[in-house]
Formats: structure tokens, C-alpha cells, sequence
């Protein structure tokens, strides 16, 4: 009970700090405004503020997006695989979180630009040379870093990850296949490259979910069969230490 308690206090304070924040966006001028109007201008002047952080600091404004999407999308993960809404793992949460912000956020900044370089065509055919590029060499490369990341931060040796890295490489790699494809051609073709990361990080819940669940499924797995293996080893020893009594 205190578990889900401290759960539900973390979902409700930040759906409360996450709602004020929109709904204040212009509380400075709020002098002599209806309800109505302030309801009316919220959605652009909140957007207006989201582009105002882009030019000051991109790359900590796309962090932040990317970690709070992260932590949304390993909760969503393990709502899927049953657990109540407020019975989630926070650790985990947290570690999803955490690669989000510090590694997703900054080198998805850095990777868009590198790809418009890479790929600096006007024309139709360089979208889908670009969504190639993207769900080969890039998504190759981002799923091996958040296997990676999430199984140090879980404290893994380094052979254990690798093992199993190695056993969903092309699972993950194929399962983004019936995904990515399709919202990266907006990606490419639609959105401009500032604004590209606020599109795919909407996306990314669903991916992340998919992500997280490939991730953490090996990890409870060998923690199940590591818990098997000891106790099958303690019984056997129990009962040869009871044999060799009589």
C-alpha cells in the first residue's frame, strides 16, 4: 500500500505541475482576460514558448521532451505486461527516463542535422533515402545504446548484455520496420528539422513501450531463472544434508 501511495503521489504531482504549466502560459497577462480567452490562446502561446526554449537551448529542450517521453512510454510498458497503474516499478521507470534524457534527446539533435548534411536533396526520392538511412544504420545504432545504457544502469555485467543484445538486435531492429517507416516520411517530408524530434518523441511512445519491453523481458527472465537454479540448489542441498543425518 505504501508503494502504490508513493506511485500515485509521483503520477498526480506531475500530471498537476504538467497541466498548471500549460494552463498558466500567459498568467503574466492575465489582467481583465475570460476564461474563454484564456482557453483560446493557450495552445499557440504554449507553442510559442516551446520555440522560444528551442532557440535559447535546443539541445536541453529536446533532452527534457525525450525524458519525460522515456519515462511515459516504460510505464505504459509495464502497464502492457500487467502490472497496475499504480503499481509500476519507479526504478525502472527511472532508468528509462534517464536514457531518454541524457543520451535520446542530444544525439537525436545532433543525428537530424548530421542526416540533412549526409543527405542534403530537395528532391522526392531523397525521403525515403533518408527513412532508409534511418531504420538501418540510425536505428540499428539507438536501440544497441538504450539495450546498452539500461543494462549497466541494471548494474549487468558486461558479457550478460551483450548476450542479450545480441539475442534482440533483429527482433527490435525488424519490429521498428512496421513502424518507422510510416511516420518518418512525414519526418522528412513534413516537418521541419527543428521541429522533428517533438514529432518522433510522440511517436515514440509507442516505440519506447516496444523498446522497453524487449529490454526488461531478458533481464526478468535470467532473474527468474537465476531464482529457480538457487532454489533447485538449496533443495538439493537440504536434502542430501538430511539424507546424510539418518
Amino acid at each position: 500500500m505504501l508503494d502504490r501511495g508513493i506511485n500515485a503521489a509521483i503520477v498526480l504531482s506531475a500530471s498537476t505541475y504538467a497541466l498548471t504549466k500549460l494552463l498558466t502560459v500567459d498568467q503574466d497577462y492575465w489582467h481583465g482576460w475570460t476564461i474563454f480567452e484564456i482557453l483560446r490562446y493557450m495552445p499557440e502561446h504554449n507553442w510559442s514558448a516551446y520555440e522560444e526554449a528551442l532557440k535559447a537551448n535546443p539541445v536541453l529542450a529536446k533532452m527534457m521532451i525525450s525524458g519525460v517521453v522515456y519515462s511515459l512510454g516504460d510505464w505504459i510498458a509495464q502497464c502492457y505486461e500487467g502490472k497496475p497503474i499504480f503499481e509500476f516499478d519507479r526504478t525502472r521507470m527511472f532508468r528509462s527516463g534517464l536514457v531518454g534524457f541524457t543520451l535520446h534527446g542530444s544525439l537525436s539533435h545532433y543525428y537530424y542535422h548530421f542526416c540533412e548534411s549526409l543527405f542534403p536533396f530537395k528532391d522526392w526520392w531523397a525521403v525515403p533515402v533518408k527513412v532508409a538511412f534511418d531504420q538501418t544504420a540510425w536505428s540499428a545504432l539507438w536501440n544497441s545504446i538504450y539495450f546498452v545504457a539500461l543494462g549497466f544502469l541494471r548494474w549487468e555485467s558486461p558479457s550478460t548484455i551483450f548476450r542479450e543484445l545480441k539475442a534482440t538486435f533483429f527482433p527490435m531492429l525488424t519490429a521498428g520496420w512496421k513502424l518507422w517507416p510510416f511516420a518518418h516520411l512525414i519526418t522528412y517530408g513534413v516537418v521541419p528539422i527543428e521541429q522533428r524530434l517533438l514529432w518522433v518523441d510522440c511517436v515514440e511512445l509507442i516505440w519506447v513501450t516496444i523498446l522497453s519491453t524487449y529490454s526488461n523481458e531478458k533481464s526478468e527472465a535470467r532473474i527468474l531463472d537465476d531464482s529457480s537454479t538457487t532454489d533447485t540448489q538449496v533443495y538439493c542441498i537440504r536434502t542430501t544434508t538430511k539424507y546424510m543425518k539418518k
